[in-house]
């Protein structure tokens, strides 16, 4: 007799259905270049659904989205996802109604993040869609998406994210050389949230060539 599997197998189905669907479309925007970005779901209180390592994320199938607990560790299987797992449980740990994080590597998020890492932000005023952003109801005000350095210690980036999360409402962030982490209550507003950012890290770049 097989020992029960301590989440729902068909909540996991669900899950990696959802996460396969709409990484395609992201890829195909060009959001995942080679295998890089992973991205996650929450199946319930103690278990997370997130892509294996290594995979291509445009081309993602059912044994290509493993479990996790909010440690970190596999759960019920031998495969391995990203080193950058801890950096998805931390916020799932942290606040019990994010139910989704996604991590890419778009051309636009990458040169955004080297262009202010110096600043350590990127200060984003009087956009319209500064709206897409849950809980904002208006375009009069302004949201500092942080640039945190690159590191190879999830721990350490793991404390910073910590601490910026204790000093400021966040959406999402950037990492220097890397790319952008957004989250949201579900995948629906965490795609929002990614693609809101994607744009108005253009309207920044683009505006920096003008001003040129």
């Amino acid at each position: 007799m097989s020992t029960p599997l301590p989440y729902s197998p068909e909540r996991l189905a669900q899950c990696a259905d959802e996460i396969i669907v709409n990484v395609r479309e992201l890829a195909e925007r060009g959001w995942t270049p080679a295998t890089s970005s992973n991205f996650s779901r929450r199946i319930d209180d103690a278990h997370v659904a997130i892509t294996v390592s290594g995979r291509d994320k445009g081309r993602l199938t059912g044994p290509d989205i493993m479990v996790v607990d909010l440690d970190g560790q596999p759960v019920a299987t031998s495969q391995k996802s990203s080193a950058e797992t801890l950096l998805h449980t931390q916020l799932y740990k942290r606040y019990p109604e994010i139910g989704c994080v996604l991590h890419t590597h778009s051309l636009t998020q990458t040169v955004a993040s080297r262009l202010y890492a110096g600043s350590g932000h990127v200060h984003l005023e009087g956009y319209e869609l500064l709206k897409a952003f849950a809980g904002n109801t208006t375009h009069e005000t302004s949201v500092d998406l942080p640039v945190l350095p690159n590191s190879q210690d999830m721990h350490t980036l793991a404390a910073q994210v910590d601490c910026l999360l204790d000093q400021q409402c966040m959406w999402g962030y950037l990492i220097d050389g890397h790319g952008l982490y957004a989250w949201g209550r579900d995948m629906a507003e965490a795609r929002r949230h990614l693609e809101a950012f994607e744009f108005l890290l253009g309207c920044e770049l683009e505006l920096r060539r003008l001003q040129r």
